[in-house]
């Protein structure tokens, strides 16, 4: 069999998100997708704060990062990036794919986005580049219908767990004083707690 430099590449997956806290829902999607499907890696990429969109919830980017650190040191598959952190702001996904395409020429990467976002995919910056130039992948989130025959050459539904845990649940439970030990990873929680974030 032949291969091309394209198949030689390290196949990474991109996992963007405010991650505040990053809990067991994003953990599982992600593990699915290392272990069903044929990613060698990936990346939790963490979205830096929009300035113009401060929450009294949000915490800084530094926080996020540690916490995403602490869920996932103990999986060899996934990393954590701050890449975005260092793009002009606003950053958008269309000019990140551009610079990690740049700066990282040996790898093959793959957008990860929910159905909820395909859904309004062309109010995106450069949506049609993005899909002519990347692959994506789709994952099901309640309420959000994907026609699998309707999809271009280059993006595909992927057939993972739905886990309906959202960062806002999360958030309001430790607000309210509830265990939520179950929903986050053990490092997280314990570190959540000894700060007394999102109190």
């Amino acid at each position: 069999m032949l291969y091309t430099l394209y198949d030689m590449k390290i196949k990474t997956g991109l996992f963007g998100g405010t991650f505040n806290p990053i809990h067991i829902g994003h953990l599982a999607l992600a593990n699915y997708l290392c272990e069903f499907e044929d990613l060698d890696e990936l990346w939790f990429l963490v979205t830096p704060q929009n300035p113009l969109r401060m929450q009294n919830d949000f915490l800084d980017d530094s926080k996020r990062l540690e916490l995403v650190r602490l869920a996932i040191q103990d999986y060899a598959k996934f990393a954590v990036s701050d890449f975005e952190f260092h793009l002009p702001k606003p950053s958008y996904s269309i000019h990140t794919l551009d610079a990690l395409k740049k700066n990282y020429p040996e790898r093959q990467f793959v957008l990860i986005i929910g159905a909820d976002n395909w859904v309004i995919f062309d109010r995106w910056r450069d949506y049609q580049r993005m899909i002519a130039e990347n692959e994506i992948w789709i994952y099901p989130r309640p309420g959000s219908i994907v026609d699998e025959s309707t999809l271009p050459p280059t993006v595909r539904l992927i057939h993972s767990p739905v886990i309906e845990i959202s960062s806002t649940f999360i958030r309001d439970g430790l607000k309210e004083g509830k265990d939520m030990k179950y929903f986050l990873h053990p490092a997280v929680y314990k570190k959540i707690k000894e700060e007394g974030l999102f109190l």
